[in-house]
């Protein structure tokens, strides 16, 4: 028999409020909001255990494009992923999280937000990925751009840098160290970006704020 899944209260003392805020201005400012410690300490902490107690079978190559059109290019990527779901408490934590900050930016900024996807993403020693947007060619689904660093301890040398450009510039605007608790949000389809390649184990959440962008021949979101 399965365990039942214990929800955690998340009307307890925690308020995000203030994080909520500060994104919801920084994006209205400039598109893009860079926070350390974003998340309850507690939170960071369970998700960290999560992502490292997964097996290598568990992940799948990262690959390019959605769906059928999805392909393999160790050229362009040398990550590997793991969808969220919410049967895991610590996901589901996570995911509960981030409803709650779809539903603050929809409240501020009317971006319309549907819905939210999300992976855990390693990058291992070597592993890296090359100047990209996160929205499809052709679709405009993907709005916001959310990424949760998950590495204590993360140095310079370390490697595995985010570099932000401005859209036609050739160098990077910010640097962000993937360091334990560090979040970015960005408009997924304003900024192109990269990960510099890590020198040791690297972590994160990756995910995407998206618009409903469903029709009677394809529904939304294909997988």
């Amino acid at each position: 028999m399965a365990k039942p899944l214990r929800i955690p209260n998340t009307s307890g003392p925690h308020d995000n409020t203030p994080v909520f805020k500060r994104i919801s201005e920084n994006l209205a400012a400039q598109g893009y909001s860079f926070i350390d410690d974003a998340i309850p300490g507690d939170l960071a902490n369970v998700l960290l255990a999560r992502v490292t107690e997964l097996k290598s079978n568990d992940f799948s190559p990262a690959g390019i494009g959605r769906a059928d059109n999805q392909m393999l290019n160790n050229f362009v990527r040398r990550d590997e992923i793991r969808w969220l779901e919410h049967n895991d408490e610590a996901e589901h934590r996570w995911l509960q999280w981030t409803e709650l900050l779809r539903i603050y930016l929809n409240r501020h900024l009317f971006l319309g937000l549907f819905s939210y996807e999300s992976h855990f993403a390693h990058y291992e020693p070597g592993a890296f990925y090359k100047r990209h947007v996160d929205a499809f060619r052709g679709d405009s689904n993907r709005v916001l751009s959310v990424v949760l660093y998950l590495n204590r301890g993360w140095q310079t040398e370390d490697g595995g840098e985010l570099l932000m450009y401005h859209e036609n510039e050739t160098e990077p605007f910010t640097r962000v160290i993937p360091r334990m608790g560090k979040l970015a949000v960005f408009l997924s389809e304003e900024f192109p970006h990269e990960v510099l390649p890590a020198k040791r184990d690297r972590y994160s959440i990756a995910g995407w704020f998206r618009v409903n962008t469903s029709t009677t021949e394809r529904p939304d979101p294909p997988r």
